[in-house]
């Protein structure tokens, strides 16, 4: 794949297209700049589609960005990015904080949206959300005692394991160094983004394209009840566990990921 910068508006996004057939956009979740490379590369994807892969503002090659963000200007950027690329429409994806932005983009501009993808979206409308929600004011909290490298550890360490570079390395060799790069912009921007997101039923019930929901099975009660709302919002919304997979499923799962990916697109083409 080769990179290349594209205008949207006040800032430039790194971005990647491979493939031919019906376009499929992978948002760029929180933290890890290239957590859906293992995904676009696979052939299930490479080979069938269109994909495009890009870094948001402040990540990798993208135009660098400071103090907070909002999941709305993320998924404006996305809608932009596809308008700048000439696609009309495009299967979208997100993962973790990428999944609010992909469901933020199919309310907003559904018109771009053909189907959706949502890998357990952050856990924000659970009835114990104050929980996830005290959870980031102590990342917050430990970001500014620390700084972003030591910070970034023991988030990592909490929700990886102690082997987080180990297994970021394996799956993106040189993901541990970029995303050291990039902590500033997971503290400072896209954890008060998601602290400030307001989307409820009424926002999902603007989303009418088909939708698949996924999760893994050793995710945790947060993301599991997540998926539950969401599923509950989206009576259309088809739902696949990945047994065996945590949160970091679009990393260490891509293989099942793109088996279900390909087959949930194949049920819903532009045409059929």
């Amino acid at each position: 794949m080769e990179s290349r910068r594209v205008s949207v508006g006040d800032a430039e996004l790194e971005v990647d297209v491979r493939g031919a057939g019906e376009p499929v956009v992978l948002i760029q979740t929180a933290l890890t700049a290239d957590e859906f490379l293992p995904l676009a590369r696979h052939p299930d994807l490479g080979d069938n589609y269109q994909v495009v892969l890009y870094h948001r503002r402040g990540y990798a090659g993208s135009s660098p960005v400071e103090g907070p963000g909002s999941i709305e200007r993320d998924a404006a950027d996305c809608r932009q990015l596809l308008a700048a690329l000439g696609i009309e429409r495009a299967h979208v994806m997100g993962v973790s904080y990428s999944a609010a932005v992909a469901l933020q983009l199919a309310a907003t501009s559904p018109e771009c949206v053909h189907s959706l993808c949502v890998i357990e979206p952050p856990p924000v409308h659970i009835l114990r959300a104050d929980e996830f929600f005290a959870a980031n004011r102590q990342l917050l909290e430990e970001h500014r005692r620390l700084g972003p490298a030591l910070a970034l550890g023991r988030f990592l360490g909490r929700i990886v394991g102690p082997d987080w570079r180990r297994d970021i390395e394996q799956h993106v060799p040189g993901g541990v160094a970029q995303t050291e790069r990039d902590a500033e912009t997971f503290f400072a921007t896209d954890i008060p983004a998601l602290m400030t997101w307001r989307f409820a039923a009424e926002d999902a019930r603007r989303i009418s394209q088909p939708v698949l929901c996924v999760g893994g099975t050793v995710s945790g009660a947060w993301f599991e009840e997540e998926l539950q709302v969401v599923l509950g919002w989206l009576p259309q919304a088809e739902q696949i566990l990945i047994p065996g997979a945590d949160h970091s499923l679009a990393l260490t799962h891509a293989r099942d990921l793109a088996a279900a990916t390909n087959a949930f697109l194949r049920r819903h083409p532009f045409v059929g």
